[in-house]
């Protein structure tokens, strides 16, 4: 048997993972054809079928999803070798992987990260605005900006401070709508929420008032949009302090409103801390969002 090139067996395991080819591609970087034929190859130098094909996608045969765990454990391998050469490099050069949410990737991050282009401009970086959680062991990021304490194991966390959440709204709003003067005021104005998630829900119930989904007029669950929809003057919306007070017309409300803060924690795997590159922008990061949430807290 011809021993299967591992760009092959990469493919395969995408495939297994996301279910289809298009998504496979799509998370690899690679062409849709290109993983086509990396599977067919596979298959040719297996010399058995490893998928069904159906019109729901590619469905994994038994002996696919036997052959997926070593595939698994022979990646994760690889990437722990990647970051132990990776967290050996000295050199100041190169190019930094950082995932945060929408809304501090697209609001909060970029001061910060125009200051870290001058002090480190060998250094390029990549952005991964994502509400998911990236994995750091995959090199999917090198450096994370958490809104919640990391549990993964293997991780150098620290925690830089919280952001508070406020109710707030645009004066364009409030001149037409007015100003709600207690939590069960909000039923009576128009709010913007999120359309699947029961966060502020759950919140809101917390602070011992109910809401419920059809009181948002305005659903999202984009927190940009839920943000760029506040500023048009839509509607109320929670959002985090330091944007509200770093925008012209937007308005804090409900001053005893106390939703949960977003506590803000930057992350990396211990592997890779010892990377002078990533350690540079991990200290420069924490010293200027330190500083921040320092001034967000007052």
């Amino acid at each position: 048997m011809a021993q299967p090139d591992w760009s092959h067996w990469r493919s395969f395991g995408a495939v297994v993972q996301h279910g289809s080819l298009s998504a496979a591609a799509r998370a690899l970087g690679l062409s849709q054809p290109t993983l086509g034929r990396h599977i067919e190859a596979l298959e040719q130098s297996l010399g058995m079928s490893l998928f069904e094909r159906t019109l729901a996608g590619l469905k994994p045969t038994e002996t696919a999803l036997k052959l997926y765990e070593p595939v698994q454990a022979a990646q994760t391998s690889l990437a722990e070798a990647t970051l132990l050469a990776e967290g050996a490099s000295a050199a100041l050069t190169g190019s930094v992987r950082l995932t945060s949410s929408t809304a501090m990737c697209h609001y909060v991050l970029p001061p910060l990260l125009y200051d870290l282009r001058q002090a480190f401009p060998q250094v390029a970086l990549e952005l991964v605005p994502s509400d998911s959680v990236e994995n750091l062991l995959l090199r999917e990021a090198d450096i994370a900006v958490r809104m919640f304490r990391p549990t993964q194991l293997d991780l150098v966390a620290k925690k830089l401070g919280e952001i508070p959440i406020v109710a707030c709204a645009h004066e364009r709003y409030l001149a037409r709508r007015g100003r709600p003067a207690s939590p069960e005021d909000l039923r009576n104005h128009d709010l913007i929420g999120f359309d699947r998630s029961e966060l502020l829900i759950t919140a809101a119930r917390r602070m011992g008032f109910e809401l419920g989904r059809n009181d948002f007029a305005v659903r999202t669950d984009s927190q940009t949009n839920m943000w760029e929809l506040a500023k048009a003057g839509i509607g109320i919306g929670f959002a985090q302090s330091i944007l509200v007070d770093a925008t012209p017309g937007m308005v804090r409300l409900l001053p005893g409103l106390s939703p949960p803060s977003l506590e803000v924690w930057l992350t990396t795997h211990r592997e890779l801390f010892t990377s002078r590159r990533i350690r540079a922008i991990y200290d420069a990061l924490s010293e200027g969002l330190g500083r921040l949430l320092v001034k967000a807290s007052k």
